[in-house]
């Protein structure tokens, strides 16, 4: 069991090693890739704003360096993996919007699932290849209140809902580390697939207009149990970094999992099943066009 008061400083030396972080330019996961330089290793901001990715770079410090990487838009993300070449340590799937109004991926996809889910599922398996370590996955405490739609992923017909179409969006982040797990391990991958949550953290997660109004409004009224986006990434860190089970999930070990220190988490039962995680894989391949790989492991 990890240790309640695990932090930076007992993380293991990186030097030589490579980190991609997604959505690298601010809070939680400006936090991790600046923890991961700190330690050594060579950390790429793989972001949508180059220009803010240059100013990330610069707080980052250490050995980094900026790619563009749009996860709502599948085309930007298979020349992301078009473009890597040699060794990859840890792929860091951080990147996220939540409560945004109705809105579609270049894709055409809610944006929500299509970002946070199919955005990342391209993304590793395109450089699942390069890949020598593990893969990280954020996930939140709302998968508990998500459903994964396998008929209306878009939710058109279900009626769209913010907290629904982000609650499915975590849920299916869970239920990717798990199938990614299951597959790795059929195919004897030393790869590890963990899944991390930062608790409740005052960032700005991608919350444009009308819904960032919302989020601040939730900040304010809970900020004595916020925490610090550096606190927020020691889950991540931890997931990365430790030796632990593959598709370990990771938290704050604080009341309700909102702060405190990374220790191992539940999940709920839907995040736990093998059924349900091999239908949404086979879905997503067919969502995205993922080709055959570690995808083609037999069932």
């Amino acid at each position: 069991m990890a240790d309640s008061r695990w932090t930076t400083a007992d993380m293991p030396a990186l030097h030589g090693r490579t980190v991609v972080v997604t959505g690298a330019t601010s809070g939680v996961g400006l936090a991790t890739a600046r923890a991961f330089a700190r330690a050594g290793a060579h950390v790429v901001l793989a972001v949508r704003d180059p220009v803010k990715g240059k100013t990330a770079a610069r707080a980052v410090g250490g050995s980094n360096e900026v790619r563009l990487l749009d996860l709502a838009d599948l085309a930007s993300v298979r020349a992301f993996g078009q473009d890597w070449h040699g060794p990859l340590d840890i792929l860091v799937n951080n990147a996220g919007i939540a409560m945004v109004p109705e809105s579609r991926t270049k894709d055409g996809f809610e944006k929500q699932f299509g970002t946070n889910h199919l955005g990342h599922f391209a993304l590793t398996n395109a450089l699942l290849p390069h890949i020598t370590d593990r893969v990280v996955t954020l996930s939140s405490g709302a998968h508990r209140a998500g459903t994964i739609h396998f008929d209306d992923f878009d939710l058109r017909r279900n009626g769209y809902g913010m907290i629904k179409a982000y609650g499915q969006s975590k849920l299916a982040n869970l239920l990717f580390t798990l199938e990614l797990q299951r597959r790795l391990h059929h195919a004897g991958s030393p790869v590890r697939s963990m899944a991390a949550h930062p608790g409740y953290s005052a960032t700005n997660l991608g919350t444009p207009g009308r819904a960032k109004v919302l989020v601040e409004a939730v900040h304010l009224a809970g900020r004595l149990l916020a925490q610090t986006s550096t606190q927020g990434a020691l889950p991540t860190l931890f997931a990365a970094t430790q030796d632990l089970p593959g598709a370990s999930y990771v938290g704050p070990d604080g009341r309700s999992e909102m702060h405190g220190h990374p220790t191992l988490v539940g999940r709920s039962a839907e995040a736990s099943d093998v059924t349900t995680a091999q239908r949404l894989w086979t879905a997503s391949e067919k969502l995205t066009g993922v080709p055959a790989g570690i995808g083609a492991l037999d069932s």
